[in-house]
């Protein structure tokens, strides 16, 4: 496996990992990866508006650490090692909720 972080605007906001780069850029690619930038907020602001760069690049060891971190404190029984799983290396609310917080 390999280890992604996916910038907005040159912040590392999230990272994941991937069986090698291809599927990491179709995941990256995917609408629905996208469209749920939109609706996350991250200090009051949509984490992604459209607008700003979104780029992809191989994690560093610190956040694939990260990633690491929480697939061992993930309580989800039925999760496996190839479902996509995304850490967020900034605290994120969802937009849609009622103000509950979805850090990692």
């Amino acid at each position: 496996m390999d280890y992604f972080t996916v910038e907005i605007a040159g912040r590392a906001v999230a990272s994941f990992r991937s069986e090698n780069s291809e599927n990491a850029t179709h995941f990256f690619e995917a609408e629905d990866f996208r469209d749920d930038l939109t609706i996350l907020e991250s200090e009051g602001k949509p984490l992604w508006d459209r607008k700003a760069a979104l780029s992809l690049r191989k994690a560093t060891a610190e956040e694939a650490s990260e990633v690491e971190h929480a697939y061992e404190f993930d309580d989800d029984p039925e999760r496996t090692i190839e479902d996509e799983f995304v850490v967020f290396l900034v605290p994120v609310a969802d937009l849609t909720d009622e103000g509950e917080d979805t850090e990692d």
